[in-house]
């Protein structure tokens, strides 16, 4: 039987820092940022000069598997291909620093660091970008699949693609429906054939690909909000779900693709094989909060995102024109700062619904809840231990009742740079002072982190509060109906 895995999760570019040392090129986010002279990652949290404490701190925490990803722009420095030697040495030495220490790599291959050099062709528009990734997969593949056991191919590739081409709050900071379906279709080709690579090449492991996953949840049970969930569900996880496992796209999300006016042509013909015969070993569920569904009234598509905190509270709203409104105002319902729904529900229902519909290996690859933390006095942070306690109850009542999930990984390993929410929104299980060479200290939460590890869960107390609300898509799926809001 396999053993279960707990560990904590980084991106590069939200930790290394080191941006422009050792031959790093750079990326989209660099130069977004600093052309808008917005909050950046140039230091984020130095993981590049502090990883071996990094690792130190997760091997005393009793952690077992750490995930990161892989700058390209520290990898690949140009659009020919050219290998950094100092990138690829950077990496093995945090692989081999892991391993000396007892932890489980788990490499993520895209972490939406996209180079510059390659946005400036077109960016995931341009399908030559496809094989720009399976280069750089052959290189990681050639320098690390020796030591290296699980790999995933893209970090949520929907909140990438979603926020850099429809909502536009991310780079390329677009708002283009066409440009989201191509965007969003090339990305899951070079999925497919990164699998099929990592197969020819003959390695050892298992691949996999990480998703950002909502489980949809509708405000009642009637006809049109069961049609709103659907489309909802094709929405934010059936086109990277389905072809990811099953090596096929939804039939009703492409029709309803081309009736919103989108046109189908960048697909070829001979993709359909690609994708069917290239499918997951695993599938990795990054879950923050579930989804609650509508149906669509009126208006235009309204895409606003809240990355501004307590600021901004209350105004993230999103509705899709003639597909689902989504509500974040629901009553008696937790909120973070960042309009966020502490639901840990979700996440046990959530882990049902795709064992149910896919039954195949699950790692829960990030979790985690984010604040406002004063770094100055020691951090007792109760609230994190509550919402990670309450989340892996979630998990362990998911495999009790016959889930297969392999492993569990809090977001994040120490506090980072959290894109467009800047430093100050904190995450991690070790807190960073930005202002003082981004010094370490564990939080109340690693600690306790320590003893669930340490004890392979048995620390963990029932959660009591986890009564469902609401129509979920595992209602629907096993013909039961939820309480409703």
């Amino acid at each position: 039987m396999t053993k279960f895995l707990w560990g904590s999760a980084t991106a590069s570019y939200q930790c290394e820092g080191a941006w422009n040392e050792d031959g790093r090129v750079p990326s989209l986010w660099d130069v977004y940022l600093h052309e808008n002279q917005l909050e950046d990652g140039d230091v984020a949290s130095d993981f590049y000069h502090h990883y071996k404490e990094d690792i130190r701190l997760m091997k005393e925490g009793g952690q077992t598997s750490y995930r990161f990803s892989i700058s390209w722009s520290r990898v690949i420095t140009d659009k020919f291909g050219t290998i950094n030697p100092k990138g690829i040495a950077f990496y093995q030495r945090v692989i081999e620093e892991c391993l000396k220490n007892d932890i489980e790599p788990f490499v993520t291959i895209f972490h939406w660091d996209l180079p510059d050099y390659l946005e400036k062709e077109g960016g995931w528009l341009n399908r030559s970008t496809v094989d720009a990734y399976l280069n750089l997969c052959r290189v990681l593949f050639d320098k690390f699949g020796d030591k290296v056991r699980l790999w995933a191919t893209f970090n949520e590739p929907r909140y990438y693609v979603f926020s850099g081409y429809f909502i536009g709050n991310y780079p390329p900071a677009v708002h283009d429906a066409q440009k989201t379906a191509q965007a969003s279709y090339y990305m899951m080709l070079a999925n497919a054939k990164a699998i099929q690579l990592y197969r020819k090449m003959k390695q050892t492991g298992e691949i996999g690909i990480v998703h950002s996953y909502g489980p949809i949840y509708g405000v009642d049970d009637s006809s049109e909000t069961k049609q709103a969930m659907r489309d909802a569900d094709n929405y934010y996880n059936n086109w990277v779900l389905d072809p990811a496992i099953l090596g096929i796209f939804p039939k009703d999300l492409l029709e309803k693709l081309i009736s919103s006016g989108i046109d189908l042509s960048f697909i070829q013909e001979n993709d359909s094989q690609i994708f069917k015969e290239n499918t997951v070993d695993f599938i990795g569920l990054n879950y923050y909060a579930r989804v609650i569904i509508a149906p669509y009234k009126e208006g235009e598509t309204v895409l606003s995102v809240n990355n501004s905190g307590k600021s901004a509270k209350g105004s993230s709203k999103i509705v899709v024109k003639d597909w689902f409104e989504q509500l974040f105002d629901l009553p008696d319902a937790e909120y973070t700062d960042w309009d966020v729904e502490i639901f840990p529900q979700g996440l046990y229902e959530g882990i049902l619904m795709v064992h149910e519909k896919y039954n195949i290996p699950i790692y829960i690859t990030e979790n985690g809840v984010g604040v406002y933390e004063d770094v100055d006095h020691p951090i007792e942070d109760n609230y994190r231990i509550e919402f990670l306690n309450d989340h892996i109850d979630a998990i362990l009542r998911s495999k009790k009742d016959g889930a297969d999930v392999r492993g569990y990984y809090v977001w994040s390993t120490m506090d980072l740079y959290s894109w467009k929410n800047g430093t100050e929104k904190r995450y991690g299980l070790v807190a960073v002072d930005f202002n003082n060479q981004c010094s370490r200290k564990p939080k109340k939460s690693y600690y306790w982190y320590k003893k669930v590890c340490d004890s392979n869960g048995k620390e963990i107390q029932q959660n009591r509060k986890y009564k469902s609300k609401g129509i979920s898509t595992l209602s629907l799926i096993r013909g039961e109906k939820d309480e409703l809001l």
